[in-house]
């Protein structure tokens, strides 16, 4: 699937997916279908041996799209949110590894996309990394906090999804939504030596290490989607 806002880049063994919408990188149903794809291909291509997300200056994903969020058309909003399940769902569980190149801000959905990679390299800069949802009247669906619950510091977890506290880069290291900050021109090449570092793993061994180390997680949180899209709504306050 081609878009204009998801652009595959190939740099040797790494397929890069340039996220930019030429603004704030939110979620579309069109944009996490192509970023679904994305990931689809790198593991379908042998020699793919990993997936960079790499977002566009300042900006790595700001959630999801407001004119669906703000619509007053549940079952679209409901769908959104779902989809968006799937797309995390689908980085955490793929087959070859997947690195972010968090590129600025991420929050709300933006944070759990960061949440399903594997490894995450985030700009030394002045930005919003985390889960505003409870700040804005909303509550996590059961997915989320799956793996929020899975992925975030046991000792910021409390703060960072009950009490909606979001943090720059560096503070996003301590909690868990990055791994590592770089200068901020530095931050794609980064993203992608560390998946080409990644490219020394063996592939079938990773792909079977992730389904016995996550499969209980991707389990949850498939029924946790599917129960989602049967109900048809959004938790909030």
């Amino acid at each position: 699937m081609s878009i204009p806002q998801v652009s595959l880049e190939r740099r040797d063994t790494v397929l890069i997916a340039h996220l930019d919408d030429g603004k704030a990188n939110a979620l579309s149903g069109e944009i996490i279908a192509a970023l679904i794809d994305a990931v689809d291909q790198a593991e379908d291509d042998a020699a793919i041996a990993g997936l960079v997300i790499h977002g566009r200056d300042g900006k790595f994903c700001a959630g999801f799209d407001l004119m669906v969020m703000r619509g007053g058309d549940l079952a679209a909003m409901s769908a959104l949110v779902s989809d968006g399940g799937a797309l995390v769902h689908r980085l955490y569980s793929s087959g070859v590894p997947v690195v972010a190149a968090c590129t600025g801000h991420a929050l709300a959905a933006g944070a759990l996309v960061l949440l399903g990679c594997d490894v995450r390299v985030g700009a030394d800069v002045d930005c919003k990394i985390g889960l505003n949802e409870v700040a804005i009247g909303m509550v996590l669906p059961d997915w989320a906090m799956t793996i929020a619950a899975e992925r975030l510091s046991r000792r910021h977890l409390q703060r960072a999804v009950a009490n909606a506290r979001v943090t720059d880069g560096r503070g996003a290291v301590a909690v868990g939504f990055l791994d590592e900050v770089v200068a901020s021109g530095e931050v794609l090449d980064t993203a992608v030596a560390r998946a080409s570092e990644l490219a020394g793993l063996h592939r079938q061994a990773y792909a079977s290490t992730v389904r016995s180390l996550r499969g209980a997680t991707v389990d949850r949180m498939a029924i946790q989607i599917a129960s989602d899209r049967a109900r048809g709504s959004v938790p909030t306050a």
